[in-house]
């Protein structure tokens, strides 16, 4: 009997496997099948066929189930995808159905929803019942199916209910699929037969021809207006409606068909880019670009860190280096980890290649993302610009993988799977041996580590383009400014001064503080109390547009209160600030500049971001202020002054790479000022100016950074000296979350001395959308040994398994 292991995206399911009928032919690997799993019918994604394979999740041979049906008569997910999949479910502990759902596009997975039906007999019998029986069949009285998922929303005892409705024969419950195999948009297209065209050439002598209405004869003359075929829903606005252009079709004249639509994720067209003709490369890029087309040239897989400054030019190498790789019929991934950075990027490589471009991020429409993956799919694309789930894009011949800021945290997902974009995009180069290129003016500890150490190539621009300078960077003493002009000073009198030279100048100035909202939190100034989550352990954030105070957690919000729910006190005071106070602070100081704000609140709006950045760049707006997403990848020539609120702001998290993200922070959003003809100041606010992320930050030192935070990392024996696996147990109470966790943590060590486990303890968020959470850490330097110790440990204790995070190579503990 032929066998099938399949993975479901069922969280944490390891691949189950299904017979396959007689009646079936062989799948191929990365196709999909409909597979029954418990009670549902679900799709699911072959990884393997075999005359034997049993999956060791499988209680044995006479369970094994029959697959359904076979979606695909070829691969819908390529096999490097499938295999690069599979990688990903093991390194990082999670299912594989959950790795592959992160490689399917939207759309693609088809499941059973069951559905209630009143019988005959429950018609006769509703009158007769009570409780949830009865309203229950009154809800079905109309005799549509309803789900049952809508019907057990009736609370307790419902279930219970719904189920002995079934077994007396009042109700019957279908299983009905969800989705189609096929989810492209298809217009109704109607095109002119030989028969048909010689009858419209008759429209002038009716006499001859086929005898037909006015409106058939209009419709005649409309579709042989449009060679290519016109569609039904125009001809609809015309007057031409669906029967009339059935009985054409009847007679011969018509015949209808489907036309696929491509869903265009963005009009590329209004943004506006440099020309490439004009670039040339200086010295030190030619000379970069020349080994990095050497190495792509080898057809061998090669991984390269390509350490350049702020403004060396970068992505001009991205650029040609992926022209090189599509003369040499490979394909190009380029991923960059913001969606606000990737309608630039996509607008210069979509210049420069056409419309063999496509565009893959979480920030389009599942129709729009949809088309773009089967257009890479079928072939139709060269170069894929995207977010970190465009390393799972399907391109063929893959040559060349760019991950431009490698080192930023966007490209680890923070839910499952929790895979890190940049080191699958090395995975997937090595298995496509095809050249892999992590840029950054600021590299990650592990990817500079691995430079170090010969692991990867380096390559450096240590020049601005046309030599231009570095900003000048001025460190504000904030407590000196406290002292001078009191402790609720936002901007200091060194960048108000600069903000004011700007405007008279009419140049522009960037204003970051990593931290929306207006205020922090609200507190009682009589008893004390502070106006807190009643999910999660923070305090709410004032939102003073909104009028309501917000949880950036779980996104718990209410009114702004008029009095304090403790004690009932007036004397409320908003304590703290963010990017929504910053505004407001400076449309105050300078009433004349034009002021906008780039946060997660001001571009929750489709094209927003897009549109916002197009004004700043094209002289609209004079200052933006914003958060972190305005400090990496964008080049605004007329910026000439960056200032920083709050610098350490990130400093006093409990992380371990809270020093790190300070100084990638800081020395990112410097390099965006003075990147045109005029030379840039930036001016960084600070009450630790003498830490080492601040100083080695404001002199773009990275060598000297690097040195003291890595020796930070080997005293405290943290990554990349050693591999590192976070764990948080989440329980109803806090006791129980800390008791299951010391049941983890002493199967842990129990499985091995090869590493050490730290805990557990109080996650820092130790309470998170009304779960409390306990943490502990596993460190050692055989990460497969660390797994495979803690995957046993869950598997024993599934009841504990599930509410467990497990993240591999965190880039957060919190």
């Amino acid at each position: 009997m032929r066998h099938l292991r399949v993975a479901v995206p069922v969280p944490a399911l390891a691949p189950l496997t299904y017979s396959l009928p007689e009646s079936l032919p062989d799948p191929a690997v990365g196709a999909r099948v409909l597979v029954p799993v418990g009670n549902r019918v679900m799709t699911g994604c072959v990884l393997d066929v075999s005359s034997s394979a049993l999956s060791t999740a499988d209680p044995g041979p006479t369970s094994i189930k029959p697959i359904l049906d076979l979606l695909d008569d070829r691969a819908f997910l390529p096999p490097d995808v499938v295999a690069l999949a599979s990688w990903v479910a093991e390194y990082y502990a999670c299912g594989a159905g959950d790795a592959l759902a992160a490689a399917m596009p939207p759309r693609a997975w088809v499941e059973s929803e069951r559905h209630a039906r009143i019988t005959d007999h429950g018609r006769s019998r509703s009158e007769l019942e009570g409780g949830h029986r009865r309203a229950m069949l009154v809800a079905l009285a109309s005799g549509k199916p309803v789900r049952t998922a809508t019907l057990l929303k009736a609370g307790r005892g419902a279930h219970a209910a719904l189920l002995a409705l079934e077994r007396d024969g009042l109700i019957a419950i279908a299983k009905p699929l969800k989705g189609k195999a096929d989810a492209s948009r298809t217009i109704r297209v109607a095109h002119l037969t030989a028969q048909g065209a010689e009858a419209a050439a008759w429209e002038t002598e009716p006499d001859h021809g086929p005898r037909l209405g006015v409106r058939q004869r209009e419709a005649l003359a409309l579709i042989r207006s449009a060679p290519e075929g016109i569609d039904t829903a125009q001809l609809a606005q015309r007057g031409i409606g669906a029967q009339t252009l059935t009985r054409l079709a009847a007679l011969g004249l018509v015949s209808l068909i489907r036309r696929r639509i491509e869903r265009d994720p963005y009009d590329l067209q209004s943004i506006v880019v440099a020309e490439a003709a004009s670039i040339s490369l200086t010295a030190e890029q030619s000379a970069a670009l020349a080994r990095l087309t050497a190495l792509g040239s080898a057809g061998a897989f090669r991984a390269v860190l390509l350490h350049g400054v702020t403004g060396s030019g970068k992505t001009e190498l991205y650029l040609r280096l992926a022209r090189h790789t599509r003369e040499r019929s490979r394909g190009v991934i380029l991923l960059v980890p913001e969606i606000a950075l990737t309608p630039a990027v996509a607008a210069r490589f979509r210049q420069a290649f056409g419309e063999r471009v496509a565009i893959q991020h979480s920030g389009l429409s599942d129709g729009e993302r949809h088309d773009q993956w089967h257009r890479i799919r079928r072939g139709e694309v060269d170069v894929v610009v995207g977010t970190r789930s465009a390393v799972f894009a399907p391109v063929r011949a893959l040559g060349l993988i760019v991950v431009d800021e490698e080192h930023d945290g966007s490209y680890k997902q923070e839910e499952t799977p929790r895979y890190n974009g940049r080191d699958v995009a090395v995975m997937r180069a090595r298995q496509a041996d095809a050249l892999v290129v992590l840029g950054s003016a600021t590299p990650s500890l592990e990817t500079y580590s691995n430079a170090e150490r010969a692991r990867y190539d380096l390559v450096r621009l240590a020049r601005r383009v046309l030599d231009r300078p570095m900003a000048d960077v001025q460190i504000v003493d904030m407590r000196e400014e406290y002292a001078a002009t009191g402790p609720d000073v936002i901007l200091s009198r060194a960048l108000s001064e600069a903000v004011a030279r700007r405007l008279a100048e009419r140049e522009q100035a960037i204003i970051l503080l990593n931290r929306r909202g207006f205020a922090t939190s609200v507190i009682c100034r009589e008893c004390g109390a502070t106006l807190d989550c009643p999910n999660c352990s923070l305090s709410l954030t004032v939102h003073r547009a909104a009028h309501r105070a917000r949880c950036h957690y779980c996104n718990h919000s209410i009114a702004l209160p008029q009095k304090c729910f403790a004690c009932g006190g007036q004397f409320l005071e908003q304590v703290g600030f963010g990017t929504e106070r910053v505004e407001a602070d400076v449309e105050a100081q300078f009433p004349q500049a034009r002021v906008a704000r780039v946060d997660r609140d001001t571009i929750r709006r489709r094209g927003a971001i897009t549109s916002l950045l197009s004004r700043f760049a094209a002289g609209e707006i004079d200052i933006l202020v914003g958060t972190q997403m305005l400090a990496k990848g964008h080049d605004f020539p007329r910026v000439t002054l960056v200032g920083v609120i709050s610098a350490d702001v990130g400093l006093g998290l409990a992380d371990f790479r809270a020093a790190e993200r300070t100084f990638q922070l800081l020395t990112q959003v410097a390099g965006r000022a003075g990147r045109g003809t005029i030379r840039g100041e930036a001016i960084v606010q600070t009450l630790f100016p003498h830490h080492y992320s601040i100083r080695h930050a404001c002199r773009q030192d990275y060598a000297a950074f690097y040195e003291e935070e890595i020796a930070f990392r080997r005293a405290m024996r943290y990554p990349p000296t050693l591999a590192l696996i976070n764990a948080v147990v989440k329980g109803r109470t806090f006791a129980a979350a800390m008791h299951d966790a010391a049941d983890l943590v002493r199967a842990v060590r129990a499985a091995s001395s090869a590493f050490r486990v730290l805990g557990p303890a109080p996650a820092p968020l130790s309470r998170l959308k009304g779960e409390h959470r306990a943490q502990f850490f596993i460190k050692g330097s055989q990460r497969s040994v660390m797994r495979d110790a803690l995957l046993a440990a869950l598997n024993a204790r599934p009841d504990i398994a599930r509410r467990t995070i497990v993240d591999v190579d965190p880039m957060s503990v919190l």
